[in-house]
Order: structure tokens, then sequence, then C-alpha cells
């Protein structure tokens, strides 16, 4: 196994990358890689009670307490603001100094059709870095990477253009207890705001046992990788043979993109299961 692969996740919000990528960045983390989380807005708009610069300082604590449970490098939380990020110069340039400065093997995104426009505009802003990262004289202060990062997209339920594919897939049934353990971190989201979302209004979320909590995270953010890996059922058996593919209950799923270094399907599902 190759050691010191980089690997870095580009989310919109500060628990995008977590919900996503978590659970490979636990198992890449512990092999010895190294791992970087961002999010390109602040989140001051995801509560109905608090807002604004009280509100970002909070969910950036919530991103530093995720990311020691994840055992991660760092978790970088861009200032801008949630709900209001586009595709425009300025923050392409910005995601470029980005992946310059750590210099990725590998960068993750969301895809382009997703029902959040800031996830939108983050896929936008990473697809666009994908050939111009390489261009010298576009940001010309830092240098170009020795090699193109391969570029990817995390999974998602949208069939429109098309459905997503599965062109890698790693289990995270060994893991999903401390990825639940790291979603927990984010309590503004997942206990007070998304928790409305999903009904449970004025509910009091310290007195649950670990057990209820992890059983809510995993109904309401972990069934979604349930899908996932019944949507990757043959790649997770390509990967980890008939029989152990077949048993897999949770898989984080991703497409590689055309953008960016070309590669094999097999060389970018043994990077993401920190094999090459």
């Amino acid at each position: 196994m190759a050691s010191g692969r980089r690997f870095l996740m580009i989310g919109a919000h500060p628990d995008d990358a977590d919900i996503r990528f978590g659970g490979t960045a636990i198992q890449l983390a512990k092999a010895g890689h190294t791992v970087k989380f961002v999010s390109m807005s602040n989140g001051d708009c995801g509560h109905r009670l608090m807002h604004g610069k009280e509100l970002a300082e909070r969910r950036w604590l919530e991103t530093q307490k995720a990311a020691a449970i994840f055992g991660i490098a760092e978790y970088q939380v861009m200032d801008h603001h949630d709900c209001e990020l586009e595709a425009t110069v300025e923050n392409r340039k910005e995601v470029i100094r980005l992946i310059r400065h750590f210099r990725p093997d590998v960068v993750l995104s969301h895809r382009t059709c997703d029902y959040h426009a800031d996830h939108r505009a983050c896929a936008q802003l990473v697809q666009d870095a994908a050939y111009l990262v390489m261009v010298p004289q576009f940001c010309p202060e830092i240098p170009i990477p020795e090699v193109n990062p391969i570029f990817g997209c995390v999974f998602d339920t949208f069939t429109d253009p098309r459905p997503a594919r599965p062109d890698a897939a790693v289990a995270i049934d060994a893991v999903h207890d401390q990825k639940n353990r790291a979603l927990d971190c984010h309590v503004s989201q997942f206990y007070e705001w998304l928790a409305e979302e999903h009904g449970y209004h004025g509910v009091d979320f310290s007195s649950w046992c670990w057990e209820e909590k992890s059983a809510y995270l995993t109904k309401h953010w972990g069934m979604r990788f349930k899908v996932a890996a019944d949507a990757a059922r043959q790649t997770l058996k390509e990967t980890y043979g008939d029989e152990a593919g077949s048993k897999v209950q949770f898989a984080e799923v991703f497409e590689l993109s055309p953008y960016g270094r070309k590669v094999t399907l097999e060389e970018f599902r043994n990077l993401l299961l920190g094999k090459a």
C-alpha cells in the first residue's frame, strides 16, 4: 500500500463532508492517509433561532469537534454566507488556491444536480477547478501541482438528468458508530435545525442515551447509505468479493469525474480504499 495519499472533500456546508464522506475518511485516516474537509460556506443560515456570526462560530466549533473524532488532518470553513454561494470567478480562484495549497491526490465534492443551490454552486466550482488548477497563469502566485488530482463526486439519489454512477463503493459498516459519533457533534443541525425538519419539535435530545441518538442519526442520515449500498451492490461485490460484498449494509459511493487526472476504475477504487 502506498503511504501519504491526500484526500480533499469540499462540501457546501459545515456537515456535508461529514455525512457524505465521513466513514471513508475515518478508514483512510486510520490507514495513515491525510484527509481534509472544507466547507465553502460558514453555515450562518442553518437554524431557526440563531443566525449570523453567532451561528457561524458555533458551527465552526462543531466541525472541529467532529474532525477530532474522524481523525482527519484539518476541517477548514470558508467565510461565505450560507445560501449565497455562487460559482463566481473569485470563488473559483479560492477553490484553486485551496487545491494547490493542499496538493491532494483525490478531490471530491457534490454533483451539479442537487436540491440545494449551495451544493450545486460548490459542485460547479470544483468541476471548473479540475482543469484550471493546472493552468500556471491562473492564480500564478501559487505553483501548479506536479500532477493533476483525480476528481470525483459523492453519491446522491437524484435522477435528473441521470442517476449517480457507482464507480467506487466503500463499506463503512465497521465505522458506522464512529461516524455517528462525529455527526453527534453537530448539535445545531442534527438535534435542532434539521431535527425540526424531520418533525422533532421541542425534543430534548440531551436526555437520550447514545443508543437512542445513534438510532435516530441512522434513521434520518444513515439510511441513505443503505440505499447507496444497494445501488452499488455489483461494485461492492467486485471490490470485496461476492460473499462479503453482498453483506455490506452501509456504503459510501463515489462517481469518477471525466475531468482531472485520468485513472481506471480499479485505480479510483483502490485509492478510496487506501490501497493505492
